[in-house]
Formats: structure tokens, sequence, C-alpha cells
């Protein structure tokens, strides 16, 4: 056994229950439990951990990402950069679609477009609605992403082109 395999990513990718699921059932209604879980992910996926965003709201289908304004997010014009809207777009549409999934599917990205609207400044919300998987069947999913300001104001929205499939047997 290597020590890779020891890894969250791993257990979860093997599991024979959708392990993202049971940890946000088990952990958001704890105190701080929100943000450990939100820490996981990044552990899990470390890149996606350099916005600091957290989870507020998952069940099957939605999710809710919130991200602090921080002057490391900043571009040259004062306003998130374009790259930290991606990553938060990604981090929104995988949370919504890893929770819908059934217990022995998996995913990948394989494509993702997004719009910048307007400059984004001060906290964002991004919101992603997405279809909910019936089976581990092959399938390609369109995962919407929405990013609002704290006006409310729509800043970028993005879509994750996602394909589905069954979990490799250990």
């Amino acid at each position: 056994m290597k020590l890779a395999d020891l890894s969250l990513a791993s257990i979860a990718a093997t599991s024979n229950r959708n392990t993202f699921r049971d940890l946000w059932d088990k952990l958001h209604r704890l105190p701080g439990g929100k943000r450990l879980f939100s820490g996981l992910i990044g552990v899990m996926a470390p890149y996606t951990a350099t916005i600091h965003a957290h989870v507020e709201v998952l069940e099957r289908g939605r999710a809710e990402v919130t991200m602090r304004d921080r002057p490391g997010l900043r571009n040259h014009l004062s306003s998130v950069h374009a790259v930290a809207l991606v990553n938060l777009a990604e981090l929104t549409g995988n949370t919504a679609l890893s929770y819908a999934l059934p217990d022995d599917a998996r995913f990948i990205v394989a494509g993702l477009s997004i719009e910048y609207l307007k400059k984004a400044r001060g906290d964002l919300r991004a919101v992603c609605e997405c279809p909910v998987p019936a089976t581990s069947e092959r399938a390609e999913y369109q995962i919407p992403v929405s990013m609002r300001d704290a006006t409310g104001a729509e800043v970028a929205r993005a879509v994750l082109r996602s394909l589905v499939g069954p979990k490799k047997q250990a």
C-alpha cells in the first residue's frame, strides 16, 4: 500500500459510499463543521484551498460557496482575479455534483467556460443548481455556476462540462 492510497481523495474514489456526502451530512451541523468541511476540501484539492472559500449550503443538486475578498485574490485593477473566479466556479460546481452523485459514481471536469460580466469586488457568493445523476452510467453533464457580489449583481457565470461514470473497482 502506498501513502497516496490513504488520502481522502483516494478513499472517496474507492469507497462504496459517497463519502463526500457522508462528511457534509456529519459535519455541517456541528459548531465549526462547515469550516472544517471546507478545509477538508482543501486537503483533497490543495490548489482549491488557495482562495479560502467556504461551503455554506450543500444539498442534492445545489451548493452555495462564499469567498471573502482578500488582497491576495486581487488583480492590478483591484478586482478579484479572473483565475480566482474560475477556481470558485469549479469548487462550487464540483461540490454540488459530488454531493449529488450516486454512491458508485465519480466524475471529472472535462471542460469549463466562463463569462466575466463585471469587475468582481468584495465578498462573493457562488451558487450552483445542477442535474442530479440517477445512476453512475457514463454521461456528460453541464454544471452551471453563478457568482454574485454583496449587492446581488452577477459578476461572472460559468459552465463546467463534467463526465460522470462508475468508480473503479478496487
